[in-house]
C-alpha cells in the first residue's frame, strides 16, 4: 500500500504541478517572445488590481497573471455546440488530444532519486525498460482526437484539417523513430533512466567530454559518434515540431487556407483543451530531447558535488537535479517559440517531401552510420572502411534520387 501511494504522489505532483503548470508558462513566455520578435511590448498589464483597495496603482506584475486572465476567459467563454456536428465524438475528440500527451509523462525521468523517511524514491512515475518506445506508441493516439475532431465538426476546413494532421504524423513519425535508433544502439539501453545515468557518468550525447561527473578529453569512440549524434539531434527535433503541430509545420491549422482547422467549430474550454494538448505535447516533446540528447538532469561538475563518498546520491541531490532539468527544458521550450516566431510555413507538398523524401532517407543512412561508429572498435579496420565505402554508395544513391525531380504531366491538349 505505501508504494501505491508513493505512485500515486508521483503522479499528481509530475502531471498537475510540474508539466501541467508548465502549459500557461509556456502561453506566456510565447507571447513575450513573439513581443520582442515583433517589436512590441506583449502582456504587461494584468496584474494584481489594487486600485479596487484604495491604493494609488496597479502592480502589474510583468504580465503574469496573463495566463489565469486567458484561463479565466475561456472558461466564462459560452460554450457552444453547433447543431450540425456528430456531438459524442465531438466533445470526445479534445480529451484524446490532451490523455495522450499526459500519459507520457509517466516515463520522463526528472530528476535523480531523494530520501523521504528512510526511503529512496526515484523522481519517475514508471521506471520501463522500453520508455522511448512507450512514448511513441501513447503520443500517436493524439491524432485519433484531431481527425475526429476534424471529422465530427461536418465542415470541410476541420475534416481537411483533421486528414492533413493525420498525414503529417504519421509521415514525421517514421524519420522520429529512425532517429532515435543510432542513440539506442549507442546507449545499448531503451530505459531512460539508465540513459540519463549513463550521460552523468560519461557526458552528454551531444557533450561527451565528462567522466564520472568531471570534465574530461572525450575518448575517439565518442567523438566519432558526435557526427550521427547531431544528425538525429536536427531530425528528431525537426520531427518534434512537424508531431507538435508547431510553426513551420503548423498546416492542419493554417488559418489562411483551413480558417482554424481541424478546431474550427470547438469554443470555450473544448477549444483551450486543443491548446493544452499542443504545448503539454510541446513539453513532454523538450522533455524528451533534453533526455535523450543533453543529459537529462545530469549537469558536469555539479553532479560529482551532489555525489556521497561511499557511491550513490546525497539525500537532497533529486531536488537539484529537478531544477537543472527544468531549466534545461524551459531553455529549449523558448528554442521552440524562437522558431515558431523566426521561420515562414511550408507549403504542404513541402513538408510532405521533407519528411518522405529527406528526413526519411537521412535518417536511414543515419541508423547505417551511427552503427557502423559503434561497431568499428570492435571490427577490423577492412571491415570499417568497407561498411564506409558501401554507406557512402548508399547515401550518394539516395541523394541523387531525392534530387531528381518526379516527372510533371504533360497538359491535356498534348495528349
Amino acid at each position: 500500500m505505501p508504494d501505491l501511494l508513493v505512485i500515486l504522489a508521483k503522479c499528481v505532483f509530475f502531471t498537475f504541478l510540474v508539466v501541467l503548470p508548465l502549459v500557461p508558462v509556456c502561453v506566456y513566455l510565447e507571447r513575450r517572445f513573439a513581443g520582442v520578435i515583433q517589436d512590441r511590448v506583449g502582456p504587461n498589464r494584468v496584474g494584481l488590481p489594487l486600485t479596487l483597495f484604495g491604493a494609488a496603482r496597479d502592480f502589474h506584475l510583468f504580465g503574469l497573471v496573463q495566463p489565469l486572465a486567458d484561463g479565466a476567459k475561456l472558461l466564462l467563454k459560452e460554450d457552444f455546440t453547433p447543431s450540425h456536428v456528430r456531438k459524442a465524438l465531438f466533445w470526445l475528440a479534445p480529451a484524446l488530444l490532451i490523455t495522450p500527451a499526459l500519459l507520457c509523462v509517466a516515463v520522463i525521468p526528472f530528476g535523480s532519486t531523494i530520501e523521504l523517511a528512510g526511503r529512496t524514491i526515484p523522481l519517475v512515475i514508471a521506471d520501463l525498460d522500453v520508455g522511448p518506445l512507450f512514448v511513441f506508441a501513447i503520443a500517436s493516439l493524439s491524432v485519433y482526437g484531431i481527425a475526429l475532431a476534424g471529422w465530427s465538426s461536418n465542415s470541410k476546413y476541420s475534416l481537411l484539417g483533421g486528414v492533413r494532421a493525420s498525414a503529417q504524423l504519421i509521415s514525421y513519425e517514421i524519420a522520429m523513430g529512425l532517429a532515435i535508433v543510432p542513440v539506442l544502439l549507442y546507449y545499448g539501453e531503451f530505459n531512460l533512466v539508465r540513459i540519463v545515468e549513463f550521460q552523468a557518468r560519461h557526458g552528454w550525447l551531444l557533450l561527451p567530454c565528462v567522466e564520472d561527473g568531471r570534465f574530461a578529453l572525450p575518448t575517439a569512440a565518442e567523438a566519432a559518434f558526435w557526427v550521427p549524434a547531431a544528425v538525429s539531434f536536427v531530425i528528431f527535433t525537426t520531427a518534434v515540431f512537424a508531431e507538435t503541430n508547431r510553426l513551420p509545420f503548423d498546416l492542419p491549422e493554417c488559418e489562411t487556407e483551413l480558417v482554424g482547422g481541424y478546431h474550427t467549430e470547438y469554443s470555450s474550454m473544448k477549444f483551450a483543451m486543443f491548446f493544452m494538448g499542443e504545448y503539454t505535447a510541446m513539453v513532454i516533446g523538450s522533455a524528451l530531447v533534453v533526455t535523450l540528447f543533453l543529459g537529462g538532469w545530469s549537469l558536469p561538475g555539479l553532479d560529482h558535488l551532489l555525489q556521497q563518498p561511499g557511491g550513490g546520491w546525497r539525500p537532497w541531490a533529486g531536488l537539484v537535479h529537478l531544477l537543472v532539468f527544468l531549466a534545461k527544458l524551459v531553455a529549449f521550450i523558448l528554442f521552440f517559440i524562437h522558431v515558431r516566431w523566426t521561420l515562414p510555413r511550408f507549403r504542404y507538398d513541402q513538408l510532405m517531401r521533407l519528411g518522405w523524401v529527406v528526413f526519411f532517407e537521412a535518417a536511414l543512412v543515419n541508423v547505417f552510420l551511427g552503427a557502423l561508429v559503434v561497431a568499428a572498435p570492435h571490427r577490423g579496420a577492412a571491415t570499417t572502411v568497407a561498411g564506409g565505402v558501401l554507406l557512402a554508395v548508399l547515401a550518394a544513391t539516395l541523394a541523387w534520387a531525392a534530387r531528381t525531380p518526379p516527372p510533371r504531366p504533360s497538359p491535356a491538349g498534348n495528349a
